[in-house]
């Protein structure tokens, strides 16, 4: 025991993977196209961020978390996960949570991940994500 008081409480839980990105917000957004958002995000995800004052901002911290879950994974793009292979969502709680589909969900399912965390992050200048997979 590490002196914490929930420590072990979860027993059984295992981290199989995490992952952390963040992006230069500025050059995100010299390069963001209408061709780019098709082939990066899935339709809600270019809803919410269109519905934005500063939709940059949200596809670059949406960009962050499809980044960092594939290196939670340990694959991407050349190990065939697309980047509409992984979703953030936003629950009604305000939330954000990883939908994984296709490659990405084979992955997912292969290394037995029961839940995954997603936390964001941005500033003007830059957007960063983080993602825990637990078995």
């Amino acid at each position: 025991m590490l002196g914490f008081p929930w420590a072990g409480a979860r027993s059984g839980t295992v981290i199989i993977g995490t992952g952390i990105d963040i992006v230069d917000i500025a050059d995100f957004r010299a390069g963001l196209t209408d061709a780019l958002k098709r082939e990066v995000f899935l339709p809600a995800e270019i809803d919410y961020a269109e519905s934005r004052a500063r939709p940059w901002e949200s596809y670059a911290v949406r960009f962050a978390a499809k980044e960092a879950a594939m290196k939670a994974l340990g694959a991407g793009l050349a190990q065939g996960v697309s980047w509409k292979d992984i979703e953030l969502l936003r629950r009604a709680s305000g939330n954000l949570e990883l939908a994984l589909h296709g490659r990405a969900l084979d992955l997912a399912t292969g290394k037995a991940v029961a839940s995954s965390h997603v936390s964001v992050s941005h500033s003007r200048a830059s957007a960063a994500a983080v993602v825990v997979l637990e078995r």
